[in-house]
């Protein structure tokens, strides 16, 4: 069955990130390193004569075996070559170029030199037939070369057939020796790929041995100007090349490293992204962002940019048109904080009117900081060098009681409490309903995959038909719903239940964060021998991450499992795990090639799972069990969710926090107890534990009665209007007191007690002579009263 490919041509796409220039911008290291071959004017073929061209054209090894096609070939050059004789130049190229059949898209181009032809005469039916058969014998034979994009616009049935034939037999033999030892639903697959290389060879000379990495990423650019269907293979071709050996070593281990995928922009780049009318301030945030750059990485870099040349200065310059110092009006800093503490989105109404909503900037106090740091920075640096940063030292208009985010950790701590809160019972609801997706999608992809097409799928009722596909698409499974007739592709959803079953028990059993999920490899997976008893246990290695440091997790059996079970999917037949380049989205460079866990097949190209793919499979996931919430809406789990929820769970469960904060590779014990939500029942008992092993440990005669609202050892009743007992229960209680603070306050959040609420005595400094101040007012037993258990 022969393969074509069906293009078509658009105009170019005006925004920021659609255009090759811009892409040659953000990638030009790449570029510089891997140019194309430039286009040559003249070569010894294009020079010859119109009969040595066609007699080296209609001679071996241009002669096919079937003599129509032999007699077609020849009246097609010898057609072309009279036409292009009548235009101007010294080359055939020259000619060809000078015909500007190149601005004319698809196969109309033939117009051209039929109407010259029909000027002799009447033209029969098939000589349309004949200019395409002659074309192509020109191009096969290095005659003309024409333009990428204008090739890009036809079919090529026979294009890398004949090249095969008559320009690199053997490394086109090579090409189709790669294809066979993939797996045979790929050959739809190899016959493109040996197009575009074929196509390469026609438009720049030469054999596949001297196509250069820069040739292919002209192509890929070539490729985004005109609208090519074909997804993943549009690039195949060079993942095929490479593994050929006709690329140096150096050279990328995948074309999208040239792409979309910027890598490190610049600092006068990351400025540049915004439109500063005045020159000195955007010189200084760059100079400014260059001092800074050597303590800060990539992406607080770009975080940094941003917020100064964003959503400060820019948006000073909206407000106040042709400002050209930071020393602010009151009024004017009034306003931007107003405008910034809000950001706009404009959306589409379902009339199709543009509709803007505001929402408040979560994060408004962080963006204050960044621009009250920019301002200190500069007068602190302006007493070392005062000829550089003096001129713009001005007061800074950010104080500090705007930025403080005492409340507002409070805030953010109580909306995630309640967020893993609501979440927590849900967990084995979720981990069990992905599994038995998981289950049942491998199921009807096995009873599918062994049923013929056409006929109905077994176990499903009659609700699924085998579909009838096209050798093409042989490595994909597809079914017809029997009542709508709709398509689905199991081989798919497969894919993705298994996934989404994966990265949910993993991040679920371990608590990692999500870029260590992704960043998770074969080489992972470690062992320990305990010194003690000889046993060994199973280990998971976490890469250095947000902390830029290791750590090591015991492998659980649930969680060997869910890893056995990545491991035999990823090795195959080949009983080995391919090696993934991965685009690291948050410092912009491309990782080495790794066994990486979360990797996927698109086309014949292995890719490392993105975190957008990664949230997909997570929402995708949750859609298909139906869990709300509260308010009867769609349930939502963020991969860091999972994190929350393994800290919650683990300590309520007896795990020390300490030995919690070592699982997360926290630095802070504070930041590990903010992840865990706090429960009021789990408060309550705890307190009530408490104290009733306090009681159970001091001496029986030192038990006084529960302390009464009146008459309470903490009322202001003076010394010697107490009971006899009074000094025996006394101290007691004010360490039972004293201790008690502390536990709730670390339950509630709270790392200090106010020293005003306590006074010491003059005459000892033992912890028994802490007596509450009957000022202080600050902290009240009466709430705690009811949960003492009964003496």
């Amino acid at each position: 069955m022969t393969i074509t490919t069906k293009h078509s041509t658009r105009r170019q796409l005006q925004t920021a990130n659609a255009t090759a220039e811009q892409a040659r911008a953000r990638n030009n290291v790449l570029r510089e390193r891997f140019p194309p071959r430039a286009a040559e004017a003249w070569w010894p073929v294009t020079a010859q004569s119109a009969d040595m061209v066609l007699h080296r054209l209609t001679a071996p090894p241009f002669l096919p075996a079937a003599n129509a096609t032999r007699a077609g070939r020849r009246r097609g050059v010898a057609k072309l070559l009279r036409w292009l004789s009548g235009l101007p130049g010294d080359t055939w190229q020259q000619r060809w170029k000078a015909s500007r059949a190149e601005e004319i898209p698809g196969a109309d181009w033939t117009d051209l030199p039929l109407r010259f032809l029909r000027q002799s005469g009447p033209s029969p039916s098939y000589e349309r037939v004949d200019l395409t058969s002659g074309l192509l014998m020109l191009v096969c034979g290095d005659v003309i070369r024409p333009d990428l994009a204008w090739m890009l616009t036809r079919t090529h049935k026979h294009l890398a057939h004949v090249m095969a034939e008559v320009r690199d037999p053997e490394g086109f033999a090579r090409l189709a020796k790669l294809a066979e030892t993939g797996p045979t639903s790929a050959r739809g697959d190899a016959t493109i790929a040996a197009t575009r290389i074929a196509m390469l060879l026609a438009c720049k000379g030469g054999t596949i041995a001297s196509i250069t990495v820069g040739d292919c990423v002209e192509l890929v650019d070539a490729l985004r100007r005109v609208h090519v269907r074909g997804g993943q293979r549009k690039v195949d071709f060079y993942l095929r090349l490479r593994v050929l050996g006709v690329f140096p070593e150096d050279a990328p281990a995948t074309i999208r490293a040239f792409g979309l995928a910027a890598g490190r922009l610049s600092i006068e780049e990351l400025v540049d992204r915004y439109p500063i009318r005045c020159r000195p301030v955007r010189d200084l945030i760059v100079d400014y962002l260059r001092e800074r750059q050597p303590s800060l990485d990539y992406t607080s870099l770009d975080a940094l940019s941003r917020t100064l040349a964003g959503l400060f200065w820019t948006r000073i310059e909206t407000l106040s048109p042709g400002i050209d110092s930071l020393r602010l009006p009151p009024a004017l800093a009034r306003a931007w904080k107003t405008d910034i503490a809000t950001k706009k989105r404009t959306t589409i109404g379902p009339d199709g009117t543009a509709v803007e909503a505001a929402s408040p900037r979560l994060n408004a106090k962080d963006e204050l900081i960044r621009v009250r740091a920019f301002y200190l920075d500069i007068a602190h640096w302006a007493a070392e060098e005062p000829a550089r940063w003096a001129p713009w030292v001005v007061p800074c208009p950010i104080s500090d009681e705007e930025i403080s985010k005492a409340r507002d950790r409070k805030h953010r701590k109580a909306r995630m409490d309640q967020r893993t809160r609501e979440r927590l019972p849900l967990l084995p609801v979720l981990a069990d309903a992905v599994d038995r997706r998981r289950r049942a999608a491998a199921e009807l992809l096995a009873a599918a995959e062994h049923t013929p097409p056409g006929d109905l799928i077994p176990d499903t009722a009659g609700a699924l038909r085998r579909a009838v596909t096209s050798k093409a698409a042989g490595h994909l499974t597809w079914a017809e719903e029997t009542s709508t007739g709709r398509r689905r592709n199991l081989t798919h959803e497969e894919t993705e239940a298994f996934w989404a079953f994966a990265a949910i028990e993993v991040l679920r059993l371990t608590g990692i964060r999500n870029e260590e999920l992704l960043e998770l490899t074969h080489h992972s997976i470690t062992e320990y021998r305990l010194p003690s008893t000889g046993e060994v246990v199973p280990l998971l290695q976490v890469a250095p991450s947000k902390t830029d440091s290791e750590r090591l997790l015991l492998v659980s059996p649930e969680l060997a499992d869910v890893l056995s079970s990545i491991i035999r999917r990823l090795q195959g037949s080949s009983r080995a795990i391919p090696l993934v380049t991965s685009y690291d989205v948050h410092e912009r460079v491309w990782n080495p090639p790794m066994p990486l866990l979360f990797q996927r097949d698109i086309g014949t190209e292995h890719r490392a799972f993105t975190p957008t793919a990664l949230r997909k499979l997570l929402i995708n996931a949750l859609a298909a069990t139906g869990l709300t919430d509260a308010a009867g809406e769609p349930l939502v789990f963020s991969p860091h969710d999972f994190r929350r929820i393994f800290v919650t769970d683990a300590i309520m469960n007896g795990l020390p926090p300490h030995i919690a904060q070592v699982l997360c590779g926290h630095r802070s014990l504070d930041t590990t107890m903010g992840y865990k939500a706090i429960y009021p029942a789990e408060t309550i008992e705890a307190h009530r534990a408490f104290i009733a092993r306090r009681r159970a440990s001091r001496p029986s005669e030192s038990i006084g009665r529960r302390p009464r609202r009146n008459g309470t050892p903490f009322s202001r009743t003076s010394r010697s209007a107490r009971s006899p007992s009074a000094p025996a229960v006394a101290p007691f209680q004010a360490l039972v007191f004293m201790n008690t603070l502390v536990f709730v306050a670390r339950f509630s959040g709270r790392t200090r007690l106010s020293a005003a609420g306590w006074r010491r005595s003059a005459t000892t400094s033992s912890l028994a002579s802490l007596r509450p101040s009957a000022k202080a007012g600050s902290v009240r037993l009466r709430g705690f009263v009811s949960v003492w258990p009964a003496p």
